[in-house]
């Protein structure tokens, strides 16, 4: 695959980076199907800058307390995506709710990591509330973003037992590895084009 086959990607941030990281480390092989060529934050001076620093790829920061909606905040965040000529949008750990314009207007090219197994769990605190819950199992899940939260066609999930004397922290640690797998891994299946999304099913060619 030549290097301008790769599908340039923007990754939306808010925090530490930590999915940001595992997908900087895949596309650090130049075999691998896209390249992270934008890291926008919305958090100034947050960890994710310094590791997108780190690897040599180009940040921005757009905080959004300076636009008077989140439609006009999203707007400015689309101009510099498309300036910077992505293709594809991952959202790591980016704590804002997207408008329907935006949502739309990246249909089938954005995606999110959500650390439960949707659609169990949407929201926030997803690790206390499966313990709470009761639940064996539990995971993540890479989906592909519609206007609605943590909702959209699934690509990838990855299980994780639940152990008796398990708590939030340890739940949490065990579903973050498995995060930095399961996202690398949907980003190439988006990057080679090898899914179909039918109503709310995304069909994987060559699973």
């Amino acid at each position: 695959m030549g290097l301008n086959m790769r599908k340039k990607v923007g990754v939306l941030v808010s925090g530490r980076g930590s999915n940001l990281q595992a997908l900087l480390d895949a596309c650090a092989d130049p075999s691998f199907p896209a390249e992270i060529a934008l890291v926008i934050s919305n958090v100034p001076g947050v960890y994710a800058l310094e590791r997108a620093e780190k690897a040599g790829v180009p940040t921005l920061v757009i905080p959004h307390k300076g636009f008077p909606s989140r439609e006009a905040f999203d707007a400015e965040m689309d101009k510099a995506l498309r300036a910077a000529g992505i293709e594809i949008v991952c959202l790591a750990g980016f704590m804002r709710l997207l408008s329907p314009p935006f949502a739309e207007g990246w249909r089938g090219r954005m995606i999110n990591i959500h650390p439960a197994l949707l659609p169990s769990f949407k929201g926030l605190h997803t690790h206390a509330r499966a313990i709470e819950a009761g639940v064996k199992l539990h995971g993540c899940t890479v989906h592909l973003v519609t206007p609605e939260l943590d909702d959209g066609p699934i690509l990838v999930q990855k299980a994780v037992p639940v152990l008796a004397q398990d708590d939030e922290d340890s739940l949490a640690a065990r579903v973050l590895e498995q995060e930095h797998k399961a996202y690398p891994e949907a980003l190439r299946l988006l990057a080679e084009g090898r899914v179909t999304v039918e109503g709310n099913r995304a069909l994987i060619r060559d699973a």
